[in-house]
This record gives structure tokens, C-alpha cells and sequence, in this order.
């Protein structure tokens, strides 16, 4: 009978873990949400010292700006409409629009760039022409050159990408130490295979961290090029032109919700662009 006891203790179900152990359990969860919690605390003393001290001692910069608590009543109140969700919808399809495009046209030809010589001697020099005028400055030749707003936003959306993720393919590239592909000749491996085994694969933390950094850029781009362009109409004029028409009616409450709507949105897709970046590179997984 004992040993029937010690078999059946020893075979028994694991207790699943409930949420609350999870995030006890969970350092970089916890780290994180009190560091928000602290911030937000920060905020709400801060936007109410003169209330809490006198107005005397208004803190400069944060004293102007309203506590979370008001802002959070904004929101529940854009919450129901459905033209701010139709805001989110009109940004993100503008952002993914260009940025896919970068990404499409951006990768090969960093790769281009850095693999040959000749394509760099005559592509490189015009490139570095063009890449420090910043994605804003074409936003009034995109409105004359493109027969539609929709397509100068993602006009410019996808220069605020491009020139960061073909530097940042190409500088990986480059940094391929060319003892592996010389081992690699001399066993006998062809062109594709140098590219396919080696140059690809060491390229790939460089396309990624350009990725990440392209998309960032690339939503600061849109809420600029939403507020110059007008984009329509509130409803699908996008959350640059939401945080611009919260301007122009002097709702600062709803301006702070345009802006963490947009926080928000960048974090969202930088983050799939970081699991996919572990998916792809399972090396990186160790660390």
C-alpha cells in the first residue's frame, strides 16, 4: 500500500501556477509595471503641485501638462467613438504600407550595396545625397508629385524607413569577417551558397535592428505627415490629424491621448518585429 501512495504522490498533476504567481515570478514583468506605476505617479504629483502647494510652485514643463487622471477620463470618453479607432486603422495602414515597402526594396539593395562592388560605386554616392534630407522635407514635393494624400503619406513613411534599414544591411554585411567566405571558396562553395549560408545569416541582427529602429522613425514620420496633409477627415484622417484637430479645439487632455495612442501603436509593432527577430534568430535566444 505504501507503494502505491509514493507512486500515485509521485505521478500527480503539477498545480498550475495562477496569474499572480506568474507575475511574482515574472522579474522583467514586475520591473516594468512599477516602473510605469512610478511614472505615472510622478505625473499626477507633478501636473497637480500647484493645486497640492499653491500656484507659486508650479513645477515649469510638467505643471502645464494634465495629470493621467484626466487624461484617462479623455480617453474613456474618445474610447466609444468609432473615429478614433478608425484613426488607428488609417495610421497603420499607412505605416505598414511604407514600411513593407522599405523593407521590400531596402534589404536588397543594402545587400547589393554591400556584396558589390561596382553597384556601390555607382548607387552609393547619389544614396548619401539623399539620405540626410529628412523624410518631412519631401512632404510638400510628395503632395505635388502624388495624385492623392494617402499616397504621399506613404510616400514619405517609406523614406523614414529606407534609408535606415539599407544603412543598417549594409553595415552588417560589411562587417562579415571575409575569412569565413574565403574557407567558404575554398570547399568548394558557389556565389548563392556564400550568400545564402553566410552573408545572409550574419546580415540578419543588422536587418532586424534596422527594422526596429526604421519603424519608429517611420510612425514619428506619419503623425507629422498626417498633421501637414490633413489626411481627410477625422475619421480617417489618421492619429496625426486626431492630435491635430485635439489641438485646434484645445482639448490638451485629448492631445495626450493622440500621443499615447501612438506610444502605444510603435510599441505594439517594434515588439513583433522583436519576436520575430528571436523566431528567425534562435542564436540570440541564449541571452
Amino acid at each position: 500500500m505504501a507503494d502505491v501512495a509514493q507512486s500515485s504522490h509521485a505521478h500527480a498533476v503539477p498545480r498550475k501556477r495562477t496569474r499572480f504567481e506568474k507575475f511574482r515570478q515574472n522579474e522583467s514583468l514586475r520591473r516594468g509595471v512599477t516602473a510605469i506605476v512610478v511614472f505615472l505617479l510622478l505625473w499626477e504629483l507633478g501636473s497637480r503641485f500647484d493645486e497640492i502647494f499653491g500656484k507659486a510652485w508650479t513645477l515649469p514643463g510638467i505643471g502645464l501638462i494634465p495629470p493621467p487622471t484626466d487624461v484617462a477620463v479623455a480617453w474613456l470618453g474618445v474610447l466609444p467613438k468609432p473615429g478614433y479607432w478608425w484613426s488607428w486603422v488609417a495610421s497603420f495602414r499607412r505605416v505598414m504600407t511604407g514600411f513593407i515597402a522599405a523593407m521590400v526594396l531596402g534589404i536588397p539593395f543594402g545587400l547589393m550595396l554591400a556584396v558589390n562592388k561596382y553597384f556601390r560605386d555607382i548607387f552609393f554616392p547619389p544614396f548619401e545625397i539623399l539620405r540626410p534630407i529628412p523624410p518631412l522635407a519631401w512632404v510638400p514635393a510628395s503632395l505635388i508629385f502624388w495624385p492623392t494624400n494617402e499616397m504621399s503619406i506613404a510616400f514619405v513613411t517609406f523614406l523614414g524607413a529606407f534609408f535606415t534599414i539599407v544603412i543598417n544591411v549594409l553595415g552588417g554585411a560589411r562587417t562579415i569577417d571575409v575569412r569565413y567566405l574565403r574557407a567558404a571558396q575554398s570547399m568548394g562553395a558557389s556565389q548563392w551558397d556564400l550568400f545564402s549560408k553566410i552573408i545572409l545569416p550574419g546580415t540578419l541582427p543588422s536587418i532586424f535592428t534596422g527594422a526596429a529602429v526604421g519603424m519608429g522613425i517611420t510612425w514619428e514620420v506619419v503623425l507629422a505627415a498626417e498633421m501637414i496633409s490633413g489626411g481627410g477627415t477625422q475619421g480617417g484622417g489618421g492619429l496625426g490629424f486626431f492630435i491635430w484637430n485635439s489641438y485646434m479645439g484645445g482639448s490638451l487632455e485629448q492631445i495626450v491621448v493622440g500621443m499615447i495612442s501612438i506610444g502605444i501603436a510603435g510599441y505594439l509593432c517594434s515588439s513583433a518585429i522583436r519576436w520575430l527577430g528571436h523566431y528567425f534568430m534562435p542564436w540570440r535566444r541564449l541571452f
